[in-house]
C-alpha cells in the first residue's frame, strides 16, 4: 500500500493513449522494493498541450518522466539536454530533472541491451539481421552499430527506406557496416549464422498469425531471434525461429529494463537482477490477467 505525504515525489508518463501502460506497475513495484516515497501515473497529454505538460511538470517538481508513443521526437525541443545516444536515434522516452529543465535519454534501447545481454546475447563483433527500417528498427541500428555490431544487414519492404536508415547511422559512425536490403531479397543474404532483431509491427495482437518474413529456410539461418513485441508472449515470428532451431525472445524483458534504466537515472540507485526479476514476474501475471479478461 502506497503512502501519500507532503515528502512523497511524483514521476510520471506523458503519452497518448496512456491507459494499457505497464508502466505504472513497473515503477511503484521498484519503489515498494527500495522503499523509496514514490509515485508513479499516467498522464494522458493532447499534442497541443505537450509544451504546456512538460513546463508543468517541471513547475511541479515532478523527479522524472517517461514518454510514450506519438511524442518520443516531437519532445526533443523541450529539453535542456540531451543524451547523446537519444540525439543520435532521433528518439526520447525518458526525462531526468536537471537544474533548468529535464535531460532526455532514450532507455528502449539500453534496455534492450540490457535485456539481451542478461540472455548472453552480445552485439560485438556478432553478424545481425534486423527486420524493418521504421523507428524501433532504425534506433536497433545505431544501438548495434555503436556496440560494434561486425555487419548489420537491414531489411525492409521498401528498399529506399532502408536505404535512408544505412546512410544515417554508417555517416554518424564513419562505417559500412550496415547493408540494406529488401525484405523480399533475404534468400541473398550470405550463408552464415545470425542474431535477428525484429522490429516491425507485424505480428502484433491482434495479427498474431502474421510473420515479416514466412519462408521457413530463412529462420535456419537465426541462432538467436528477439522480437520487440511482446503481445503476443511468443509471436509467429519467435515460432519460426524456434522451428529452425534458433532460440527466440520477446520484448517484455526490453520494457522491463527500460523502466529499470529509468528508474536508477531518477533515484541514483542501482537494481539488482533479483529485483528485476521480481517486477518481471508481476509483469507476466499482468499480462496473463489482461489476457483472461
Amino acid at each position: 500500500m502506497i503512502s501519500i505525504n507532503g515528502k512523497t515525489r511524483t514521476c510520471g508518463l506523458v503519452g497518448n493513449p496512456v491507459e494499457h501502460t505497464l508502466s505504472p506497475m513497473i515503477h511503484n513495484t521498484l519503489a515498494s522494493l527500495q522503499d523509496h516515497n514514490l509515485v508513479y501515473i499516467p498522464f494522458l497529454v493532447e499534442k497541443e498541450k505537450l509544451i504546456e505538460a512538460i513546463k508543468g511538470a517541471f513547475g511541479l517538481n515532478i523527479l522524472g518522466m517517461n514518454v510514450t508513443i506519438p511524442y518520443k521526437s516531437d519532445i526533443i525541443p523541450l529539453l535542456c539536454e540531451i543524451d547523446e545516444l537519444a540525439e543520435n536515434i532521433g528518439a526520447v522516452n525518458t526525462l531526468v530533472r536537471m537544474e533548468d529543465g529535464f535531460k532526455g535519454y532514450n532507455t528502449d534501447m539500453l534496455g534492450l541491451l540490457r535485456a539481451m545481454n542478461t540472455e548472453g546475447i552480445l552485439l560485438k563483433g556478432e553478424d545481425i539481421i534486423i527486420l524493418g527500417a521504421g523507428g524501433a528498427a532504425r534506433a536497433v541500428a545505431f544501438l548495434c552499430a555503436s556496440n560494434g555490431a561486425h555487419r548489420i544487414f537491414l531489411l525492409n519492404r521498401t528498399l529506399e527506406k532502408a536505404e535512408q536508415v544505412a546512410n544515417e547511422v554508417n555517416h554518424c559512425f564513419h562505417t559500412s557496416s550496415i547493408v540494406p536490403m529488401k525484405m523480399s531479397d533475404h534468400h541473398l543474404l550470405p550463408d552464415k549464422h545470425y542474431l535477428a532483431i525484429q522490429g516491425t509491427s507485424v505480428g502484433l495482437s491482434p495479427n498474431i498469425s502474421e510473420a515479416p518474413i514466412e519462408d521457413k529456410s530463412f529462420y535456419k539461418k537465426i541462432h538467436t531471434g528477439y522480437d520487440l513485441i511482446y503481445n503476443p508472449v511468443k509471436t509467429k515470428f519467435m515460432s519460426n525461429v524456434e522451428q529452425g532451431g534458433g532460440r527466440a525472445f520477446n520484448g517484455l524483458k526490453m520494457l522491463l529494463y527500460q523502466g529499470v534504466i529509468a528508474y536508477e537515472l531518477w533515484n541514483q540507485v542501482s537494481i539488482s537482477e533479483s529485483q528485476a526479476e521480481y517486477v518481471y514476474i508481476q509483469m507476466m501475471k499482468e499480462i496473463e490477467k489482461k489476457i483472461n479478461e
